[in-house]
């Protein structure tokens, strides 16, 4: 028999996040701190005009960009959060989640050999859709005294003639750091410099408490070499809607609907309606929610500080990284004997990278309650090995 699987395929390692989560799922009184997943509902209002276009019959496939009017809203919220204006029939896609506009983006970008700089800790998919793609990663380990933003110098080092894509994410995942404008602008320079294009995962923008999110696009001259991605997931606690969206260039947008034409056909009717009402009405339901979480992470950060483990302090996203290392074990080891001991779930750094050995991540976009007993758990966990 022919050989089954694809080599691409049969090397990637499965997901280090859902591996504890699927666990966990199975374990009487459990707590996950695992998955970024909002434990707020979907705003009442946003679910209504989910419901009523089922009601009024909207079930059929809309534009493979996606519905027009969502577009254009899509159009005046990047104007009013970043002031960069897009041309909405042309230069704006409406994907399936922020992760299939990753994938789109690498797929329609890469060449056998071409490098995609990826510095780490980082959301899981970075590398796997760049290997998929065809591409090469080139990772950067980002530094807890760095407060794990990338530096221009870090960035100057991993360029080589084949670089081509570097993927920037802030707010960040797993960290939580932010970037400034003067830090960002010094990337910029370095891309510009460097004739690189920039895939900037900007899902967490609203979630920033230090400040105001900073977009590389707004930078001069990013605005042509910079595909943004964005949904609706976090900011709008609408995960299971599957919705998120791509923004960039025509060259670059138009290959990408290209792929997403034959991959997807379109994504989902009824949340793009629900969609359009959470950017016209959704800003009261966006500050409520980051109030929520802006209070438990000044819980989570004094707790891990109370117990006697470094952890730098996240201004954006909804995690923190806390540091195991003066515990003497890995982070595979901390959370598989956390849950078994405990029966709390985290996820250790090294689902992110290679460099996140000897952290954990953990999430508090859970119940404050929840997060108590949590802590109380790992503080107990933690104190009998210090």
């Amino acid at each position: 028999m022919r050989k089954l699987l694809s080599d691409k395929v049969s090397q990637i390692p499965p997901s280090g996040i859902r591996k504890f989560f699927d666990i966990v799922t199975e374990m009487e009184d459990a707590i996950s701190l695992g998955v970024g997943e909002p434990d707020f509902d979907t705003p009442w209002h946003i679910r209504e005009e989910g419901i009523y276009s089922l009601e009024k019959g909207r079930t059929f496939y809309t534009s493979n960009a996606g519905l027009i009017e969502l577009r254009e809203e899509i159009k005046k919220y990047l104007l009013r959060k970043i002031n960069v204006e897009y041309n909405h029939k042309e230069e704006v896609l409406v994907t399936v989640g922020g992760s299939e506009g990753i994938d789109l983006a690498l797929r329609a970008l890469i060449n056998p050999g071409d490098e995609v700089i990826i510095p780490q800790p980082c959301f899981v998919s970075y590398q796997p859709c760049t290997i998929l793609a065809g591409g090469t990663p080139v990772t950067i380990p980002l530094q807890a005294k760095n407060q794990f933003k990338l530096t221009k110098e870090e960035l100057e080092k991993a360029i080589t003639p084949n670089s081509k894509i570097l993927i920037l994410a802030y707010p960040s995942n797993p960290t939580g750091a932010i970037m400034t404008r003067d830090e960002i602008k010094e990337i910029a320079e370095v891309v510009i410099k460097n004739d690189l294009i920039v895939l900037s995962d900007e899902i967490y923008a609203e979630l920033t408490y230090e400040g105001q999110h900073v977009s590389i696009a707004s930078m001069e001259g990013m605005r042509d070499r910079t595909i943004i991605i964005n949904g609706f997931s976090k900011s709008y606690a609408m995960t299971g809607w599957r919705l998120g969206y791509a923004v960039g260039p025509k060259e670059i947008i138009g290959p990408m609907t290209k792929i997403h034409q034959y991959a997807i056909m379109s994504s989902p009717t009824i949340s793009q309606y629900a969609a359009i009402e959470a950017l016209k009405r959704g800003e009261d339901d966006i500050e409520e929610m980051k109030k929520a979480y802006d209070q438990r992470r000044k819980f989570l950060l004094h707790s891990f500080k109370e117990m006697g483990l470094d952890c730098f302090e996240p201004q954006g996203a909804f995690y923190v990284f806390p540091s195991i290392q003066k515990l003497n074990m890995t982070s595979d080891e901390f959370a598989t004997e956390l849950l078994k001991e405990e029966k709390v779930a985290v996820v250790p750094g090294t689902a992110f990278g290679e460099c996140g050995e000897g952290f954990i991540r953990c999430s508090y976009a859970y119940s404050l309650d929840n997060l108590k007993i949590a802590m109380e758990r790992i503080a107990r966990f933690v104190q009998k090995r210090l």
